[in-house]
This record gives structure tokens, C-alpha cells and sequence, in this order.
């Protein structure tokens, strides 16, 4: 499919399933409905040409799929009778479905919360936002929370049922509500963008579309919530990692290290941007993750070149932040910046601790990462190794030929 097309669906998708959940209230069926719409576009678009209105086109072609499919199920005449009661047929006919006055918003924001639902638990409620709003794969969601496939197929499954017995209208939540759907919202948001900066499988590196989608959510939620120190963090993260984008790669799209980058193709303005507004949140109350993770960012994007990075600032922070929020991949990191400051052996002793951890021990991450820490001290043998290994159990394509690489040059060299 053309990338121009895809971009394009990625960016509808949200919009045209807010605008079919807040019109029929159906969310399970709305959502297989618009995925039916999408397809058609994908195969109709690049033969026949974009239409004039391409939102107004996957809702309306959304809306008569989702009529023709409550009308094939003999055994849901209710929702087929509450669906027809809401929008009469001839309406569906006579004109595009978004053409009422106000239809023209973009619900995808409130899409995130009712994915958020406190009925669900919190992984459903990520998993469903990622798939509904995030247009990730149950595959790629499956990779981001490290359970198998099928796993997850079965929780999205269970949150869409959740939600359509539950009857929540298509609304933003009552401020009173905000704090409790607000924690599992940033993280959706913060897992979207991940997958759009580092994507778990394919052979791109990076899903530009994905990221760009959760910073536009992201400023979405900032504006909303001007004073909530948590998603102005949040924001700032996304805008001082993503401004690495255009070095991130080479010209054969190949991974290229933050360590080797060339500085000069950062992104200056969302630089800046991202460093004002941490520096504005920081000072204003109590510290959460996202606001710790964007202030190591800020660190690492205010360095001119790699040697000047502020390792031992880096590794303060990254204490906070263990502190505040501890996990594997938190731990991963903070090692790094300890064998920065107190040398490779010191990290390693870090990573030691983490082995004991059944969801890091034969990650592809940690032994990445214990790869450089031995080529830092030293030892290639040990390092091509574990590069090697590391290579085999990423199912990024990107970042296989990048460790693959490491490994091979190691070898070279003691041969």
C-alpha cells in the first residue's frame, strides 16, 4: 500500500471510530466495522484516487458496513433495532454520515479514555487503547507487553465485550474521574510512541505515523490538562526523543546508536520546545516518571557531542527514577549510566541483578546491553557472543543486522 495512504488511514482511524462509537454506542461492532472501511480504502484509494473528503468517505462507508453486519445477525435483532432507531436508513443513504453539524470533531481523546474504562484492568485498558486508537497489531501490543499473541488476542477480545456491556457513552469523563484513567491514558500514550520510535517487528526501524499520532494526542492532553505535571512530562519526553529521529538511522535505513549520531540532524525546535516546558513543570510540584524520564532526555540532547554528556547528573536522575518507578527496564538503564561513571565492570554487576528477572533474563535488550559494556571493558569475545545472541531474539530487523554487525566486527578482529 502506498505510504501517503497508510499515513493517511493511521491518522483516520481514531477520528472515524470516535465519531462511529459516539453516534451508535456499539463499540465492539463499530470497531470491526471501521476496520472493514480502512481495508476498502487501502485496496479502492490508490487505483481510484482519494476521495474528496477522505474522513467523511471511511465513515460513511463504516456506518453502512456496520448496518449491513447488525442486519446479517438475526440473533442481535436488539442492537440492530437500537442502531435503527438512532439513525434512520434513509439518512444513511442520502448523505455522508459526518455531515451533521459538530460530527466534524475529533473524538480520538475521548476514545482514550472510554478505552480506559475503570471497569477494565489496567493492562486490558492499555492493550484495548493501542489496537482502537494506536492501530498496532495484537502482535505488536503482544511484543510490547511480552506475552504471546494469542494472549493477548483474547484480552483485547474480553476488553471490547467489557466495554459494550458496560454502555459507557462516548464522552470525556467528569473531572472528578480524570485522576483515575489519567495513570493507564499517558501510558498508552508513552507505549505508542515507543512503538512508533522503536517498532518491535518489520523492517523499518521506526513507524514515524505512530509517534506522531501519540504527540498529537499528547499535546491533545496537555491542553485539556495544562497544570497535570505528569502529561506536560510525557509531552516533553516524546518531543526531546523524537527530535533524534532524522539521525536515528543511516541511509540504508540501519540503526545508528545515540552514542554515534550525528548531532547536527537533531531537531533543534523540538529541542527547545521539549526543554522549556520540562523546565517550566519540574519546579511546580512533585516529581512523577515521565517528567524524570524527559529531564535524562534533556541531559542527553543539551550535550553538544557524546563526550560531553553528564553522565553523573544522568545517573542521579535515573536513581530518582528507579525510586519512583522501579522496573526491569529502568534498572537496564540505570547500569548504563553507572558503568559511565564508575566504569563497564561496575555496570555489569548491575546487570547481574537483573537476570534473576524471568522477563529480562534472555531479553534482547539486556543482552544487548551487556554486549557494550563487555566491548567496553574490554573482552570481545564475551561481547560478540552476547551481541550475537541478542541478535537472534530481537524481531526488530533493524536493530538484528545492527547487533549482528557488532558481533561479526568483534569476531573479525580476533581472528
Amino acid at each position: 500500500m502506498d505510504h501517503g495512504v497508510e499515513d493517511l488511514l493511521r491518522e483516520l482511524a481514531p477520528q472515524v471510530l470516535g465519531a462511529l462509537v459516539r453516534r451508535y454506542g456499539v463499540f465492539d461492532a463499530c470497531e470491526d466495522a471501521v476496520q472493514e472501511s480502512l481495508l476498502a480504502a487501502a485496496l479502492q484509494w490508490p487505483a481510484e484516487g482519494m476521495p474528496d473528503s477522505p474522513r467523511g468517505w471511511l465513515i460513511t462507508v463504516a456506518s453502512r458496513k456496520l448496518v449491513d453486519q447488525v442486519r446479517s445477525e438475526q440473533a442481535r435483532r436488539r442492537r440492530e433495532d437500537r442502531i435503527a432507531l438512532a439513525t434512520p436508513q434513509a439518512e444513511l443513504l442520502s448523505r455522508a454520515a459526518d455531515a451533521d453539524p459538530g460530527t466534524d470533531r475529533d473524538d480520538s481523546l475521548a476514545l482514550l479514555f472510554l478505552c480506559c474504562h475503570p471497569a477494565l484492568s489496567a493492562p486490558s485498558r492499555i492493550a484495548l487503547t493501542l489496537r482502537a486508537v494506536g492501530g498496532l497489531t495484537t502482535a505488536q501490543i503482544a511484543a510490547a507487553f511480552l506475552v504471546p499473541e494469542a494472549t493477548m488476542a483474547q484480552r483485547i477480545s474480553r476488553a471490547k465485550q467489557t466495554i459494550k456491556t458496560s454502555g459507557t457513552p462516548l464522552r470525556m469523563p467528569e473531572a472528578a474521574d480524570h485522576a483515575e484513567r489519567l495513570g493507564a491514558v499517558l501510558h498508552v500514550l508513552y507505549l505508542i510512541f515507543n512503538e512508533g520510535y522503536t517498532a518491535t517487528d518489520g523492517a523499518d526501524l521506526t513507524a514515524p505515523a505512530l509517534s506522531a499520532e501519540a504527540i498529537r494526542l499528547t499535546r491533545m492532553l496537555h491542553r485539556l490538562l495544562p497544570d497535570d505535571g505528569e502529561a506536560a512530562g510525557l509531552l516533553a519526553l516524546m518531543l526531546l526523543t523524537d527530535a533524534r529521529r532524522p539521525a536515528r538511522t543511516g541511509p540504508d535505513g540501519d540503526l545508528v546508536p545515540l552514542a554515534e549520531q550525528e548531532r547536527g540532524r537533531w531537531d533543534r525546535r523540538l529541542i527547545a520546545e521539549g526543554i522549556e516546558l520540562i523546565s517550566q513543570t519540574l519546579p511546580r510540584g512533585q516529581v512523577g516518571p515521565y517528567q524524570l524520564q524527559a529531564a535524562i532526555a534533556a541531559v542527553h540532547d543539551e550535550a553538544e557531542h557524546v563526550d560531553a554528556t553528564d553522565w553523573p547528573q544522568i545517573l542521579v536522575l535515573y536513581g530518582l527514577l528507579e525510586q519512583v518507578a522501579p522496573n526491569p527496564m529502568v534498572t537496564l538503564n540505570r547500569a548504563v549510566a553507572v558503568a559511565m561513571v564508575h566504569g563497564p565492570a561496575a555496570g555489569l554487576a548491575l546487570l547481574a541483578d537483573l537476570e534473576s528477572d524471568r522477563r529480562m533474563a534472555r531479553h534482547h535488550r539486556l543482552l544487548s546491553t551487556r554486549a557494550h559494556l563487555l566491548e567496553l571493558l574490554g573482552e570481545h569475545d564475551g561481547a560478540a557472543d552476547a551481541y550475537r545472541d541478542a541478535a537472534r531474539r530481537t524481531t526488530s530487523a533493524p536493530e538484528r543486522r545492527h547487533l549482528a554487525s557488532r558481533s561479526a566486527r568483534l569476531a573479525a578482529g580476533r581472528s
